[in-house]
């Protein structure tokens, strides 16, 4: 039988889709703060900033779709 996949594999696994969506809304934010006065973010803050939170939110996903496979 084969071993179900751990927290930590999906994690990093999932890691590059996080942190791309993490980024383009991070960006879409800054877009839609602009209207308030506070400037855009470029494309190169966005994306780190994307790959800073993208870690701290693919892993809560990763629990989360452990907890369905669980199941």
């Amino acid at each position: 039988m084969k071993q179900p996949w751990g927290k930590a594999r999906l994690t990093l696994v999932l890691y590059p889709f996080g942190a791309g969506a993490a980024a383009v809304n991070v960006f879409f934010a800054s877009l839609i703060t602009s209207w308030i006065g506070w400037s855009v973010l470029s494309p190169v803050q966005s994306l780190g900033l994307g790959l800073l939170l993208g870690g701290p939110l693919t892993y809560a996903f990763a629990r989360h779709i452990h907890k369905l496979m669980q199941s």
